[in-house]
């Protein structure tokens, strides 16, 4: 399967990478390796993730990473990463169109 980034998702790992960043280059450089990394077995194991609670539909999973949830939608031949978040926000529905 293709994976596909939002610019949304791509937005949002900028700015926690830059987050990091501000106290350690070399953290926030390993916390990206790391994230893309988890993502990579969706390509495998496009359900691996468990259903976003707040939507209830199959096709949109998660995977939590740390302190962040992968928000993703399975599609017939690729995944869209739509958001990451930390894990303490709520999704807003709008993250996930």
């Amino acid at each position: 399967m293709r994976i596909i980034w939002s610019p949304l998702a791509i937005d949002r790992i900028s700015e926690i990478a830059d987050y990091i960043a501000k106290d350690n280059i070399d953290a926030s450089v390993k916390w990206i390796e790391d994230i893309f990394n988890e993502i990579e077995r969706l390509r495998k194991f496009p359900e691996s993730g468990r259903v976003v609670p707040e939507i209830d539909k199959n096709n949109i999973r998660e995977i939590i990473y740390r302190n962040y949830r992968i928000v993703y939608q399975i599609g017939d031949k690729e995944i869209s990463i739509l958001t990451v978040r930390h894990f303490k926000q709520i999704l807003p529905l709008d993250d996930t169109s």
